[in-house]
């Protein structure tokens, strides 16, 4: 909680520097009447969990749009928020948002979020809060989980793995029945589930001590996850491509790939991913480095924020409470998101005994996801330039990829980027 407290010092002051510059001499009066209000935001079907509070809401209506994904959706929100045109509401990573709250783009919603905050638990909340201010409000938690083929698994004799070296032998297995087949596919172009891994096995990319930062991005933590993946790869058992491209979707839906290392949101996109699997997956806790650990890490979770462009902040806000802590509103979520809620009341839904949609078959799904959320971590702080260290992991892991060429090099370039920019953008490192 001190490293937290030093993050939100040092991010604060930031932001204040910032929004210094415009000050709020000559502000407008707040305006009244029908707030209209823009959310962007990337779920599927988050369209029909907004139509619900539109019915119930003439006053205050909600235009949700899609500009974007994850960090994509950063850097269009940094981009509006200098045009002074952003969304009023937008949902934002647990990762990305320490840097939005520096560059002033969310805002400080504490005066609109006393009762709200009341059903969220600490651990998860703190994701939001800097120096006891809430910057947004917890939408889900998503531990990393296995998911893999039941069909694949019972045609091919293979046990599901609980520990890192058994799924390394069931990749053998497999690939020695089915030489097509692959266990999975190591992702380089995108480090959130790379991020999880590291989390799992105890890496702290970002730490301070006063005032002062250390950046351990290719610390020994980080280059064991590595080095374990790249000897998959290059034993063949693992394949090359980019999870979410059109070969990837069509490896999913043929059985070309047996397991999916994924957030408990995996559910709502096998439908657009593999459609033709359909009660063939099943959900697992994540293979762990020691037999009898619990541990597994963090791939997303988001908040829903409200942005310092909204002029109805009020509203946002009310809006952005309902979303994650009404009852109908999380169970619309849970059914048609597939999220597992934050909020300590969504947790307790009776939705929650069903199974998601396109996993008919595992009547136990969420409390599979129940047993894995409290053993979840996530990095004890998130640096202020995510962004670089997320485009340096696409950008070095993809070269290696290239080259065959040692992982370790690429988290050493991840490191060097990360440090580089945080020295220009002036923080102080050890």
């Amino acid at each position: 909680m001190r490293s937290q407290r030093r993050l939100a010092a040092v991010l604060l002051a930031a932001a204040l520097a910032v929004t210094a510059c415009g000050g709020d001499e000559g502000a407008a009066p707040a305006p009244t009447g029908k707030a209209e209000l823009s959310f962007w935001g990337w779920d599927p079907n988050m369209d029909k969990v907004v139509a619900i509070w539109n019915a119930q809401n003439p006053d205050i209506q909600v235009t949700l749009t899609n500009p974007a994904g994850g960090d994509q959706l950063v850097n269009k929100m940094v981009t509006a928020h200098q045009a002074g045109n952003g969304p009023d509401i937008a949902k934002v990573e647990y990762q990305s948002l320490p840097a939005l709250v520096s560059g002033g783009v969310v805002r400080d919603i504490t005066e609109y979020t006393s009762d709200t905050v009341k059903d969220f638990d600490e651990p998860t909340l703190k994701a939001t809060k800097f120096e006891g201010k809430v910057y947004g409000i917890p939408q889900d938690v998503a531990p990393l989980m296995l998911f893999y083929r039941t069909d694949l698994f019972q045609q091919y004799g293979l046990t599901v793995p609980k520990t890192w070296d058994e799924y390394k032998q069931t990749a053998q297995t497999l690939k020695q029945k089915a030489p097509n087949t692959f266990i999975t596919n190591f992702d380089a172009a995108d480090p959130g589930w790379f991020a999880g891994l590291a989390q799992q096995n105890g890496a702290d990319w970002w730490s301070t001590s006063g005032t002062n930062w250390k950046v351990d991005i290719n610390g020994e933590a980080s280059k064991k996850v590595a080095a374990y993946w790249e000897d998959l790869v290059k034993a063949g058992v693992v394949d090359k491509g980019p999870s979410f491209s059109p070969q990837w979707n069509k490896q999913m839906n043929d059985g070309t790939l047996a397991t999916w290392i994924s957030g408990a949101w995996a559910p709502a996109q096998f439908a657009g991913i593999a459609p033709d699997t359909k009660g063939k997956w099943a959900v697992a806790p994540l293979p762990t480095w020691q037999a009898g650990d619990k541990a597994t890490g963090i791939w997303g979770g988001s908040a829903i924020t409200v942005t310092t462009d909204s002029k109805r902040p009020a509203e946002a806000a009310k809006f952005v409470s309902w979303l994650n802590t009404n009852a109908e509103a999380v169970t619309a979520q849970i059914k048609n998101i597939n999220v597992y809620p934050a909020s300590t009341s969504g947790r307790s839904l009776p939705i929650l005994t069903q199974p998601p949609p396109f996993m008919p078959n595992q009547t136990d799904y969420y409390e599979v996801i129940k047993q894995s959320a409290p053993n979840a971590r996530s990095f004890p702080m998130w640096g202020p330039n995510v962004t670089v260290t997320f485009a340096s992991y696409t950008d070095s892991f993809g070269k290696a990829m290239q080259a065959d060429s040692p992982f370790a090099g690429a988290l050493d370039a991840m490191q060097n980027a990360t440090v580089a920019d945080m020295k220009k953008l002036g923080f102080t490192l050890n």
